[in-house]
């Protein structure tokens, strides 16, 4: 029986390793979880999950694979580390410091599509301490099972209403007045969650004009509302993609990389009619859609994560001896030696 890890540092995290994890137990292997803020993140925990709390423990459960849908991951952990992304490349910043920025952790990236995967494989040719597979994102696999696509019937139309927490980048405080003015009109059904390091007063203002029409969530798996929402308003955060892929419409404000698949506006007032827009889905936006869901995620099968976990197990099977030494990383690696008081070496 193999055995693997998943390290936890944000609650969106959650949604992105279970389907991994149901590949996993599938077949009869066993995982774990090591949650970097026990504290905020166990409640998420199902009573079947295993939890790690201390770094003894991982160390005694000797996982052939770490993976980790963030930035960073203890040198320390026993097993190969796993890239599998906190999101698709939503092009908030330069390459080198976003998306495509190489921390010097991870022995393979599994990366979403084409939109990414190259650019990745590029750095491993010139950096040669990791490998590259592009297997699709796991957190998509239930979008493309259990009937993903099914229309429900909707006495009217659902808006979920997305942002960035990144100040210079959030829609989220410029269009409040507006969206407030739209949700005392019953003609819409608002749906509100935004990222977990959104600024307390941002979420707390939206929180308190709820009403009949408008509600606030807070979840560990954005999934079913994604499928159960018509049209997404948002900004550059990276959830966008995600809707995209079930080929629905999309109105963004001030996008950093507008393209032809959005609505994109920059001021709050055209919002009700670029919603009006979306919602009649035009031929010509619809097309736009479906060719840019291709470039990113092309895998509507929902088995992305057997592709992942097949793409680790090739590399725990090989070994790294092909591959170079990682960069030492020694900042990096003191930081999270005092995250976790574990300062051995």
């Amino acid at each position: 029986m193999r055995k693997y890890l998943f390290y936890i540092s944000q609650l969106y995290s959650f949604s992105i390793v279970r389907p991994v994890q149901r590949a996993i137990v599938a077949r009869g292997d066993h995982a774990a979880w090591f949650l970097e803020d026990p504290g905020t993140l166990s409640p998420y925990l199902r009573p079947d999950e295993t939890h790690l709390k201390t770094v003894p423990e991982v160390k005694s459960y000797q996982p052939a694979v770490v993976f980790v849908p963030g930035n960073e991951v203890p040198d320390f952990f026993p097993g190969i580390k796993v890239e599998l992304f906190h999101g698709f490349h939503a092009r908030k910043r330069s390459n080198e410091r976003g998306h495509f920025r190489i921390r010097n952790f991870f022995d393979l990236y599994c990366t979403q599509g084409p939109d990414t995967t190259g650019t990745f494989k590029q750095l491993a040719d010139k950096l040669g301490f990791f490998e590259v597979k592009e297997t699709g994102w796991p957190k998509m696999d239930p979008l493309f099972s259990g009937g993903a696509a099914t229309a429900v019937a909707k006495a009217r139309p659902v808006i979920l209403l997305t942002s960035t927490f990144t100040p210079r980048l959030s829609a989220a405080p410029v269009v409040f007045e507006t969206i407030r003015r739209l949700a005392q009109n019953k003609k819409w059904e608002w749906m509100v969650n935004f990222h977990p390091k959104m600024d307390a007063d941002v979420v707390n203002a939206y929180k308190s004009i709820q009403n009949d029409n408008l509600r606030f969530i807070e979840t560990d798996d954005l999934i079913p509302f994604l499928k159960s929402a018509d049209l997404m308003v948002s900004d550059t955060s990276s959830v966008i993609s995600e809707f995209i892929l079930l080929h629905k419409p999309v109105v963004t404000f001030n996008n950093r990389s507008p393209g032809s698949h959005l609505i994109n506006i920059t001021d709050p007032f055209e919002l009700e009619s670029a919603i009006e827009t979306g919602l009649g889905k035009p031929e010509s936006l619809m097309r736009e859609i479906r060719s840019y869901s291709d470039w990113i995620h092309p895998y509507r099968d929902g088995r992305s994560s057997i592709r992942v976990l097949e793409a680790a197990d090739s590399l725990v099977e090989r070994g790294r001896g092909h591959l170079k030494q990682k960069p030492i990383n020694l900042m990096r690696r003191l930081k999270i030696r005092k995250q976790l008081g574990y300062y051995r070496f």
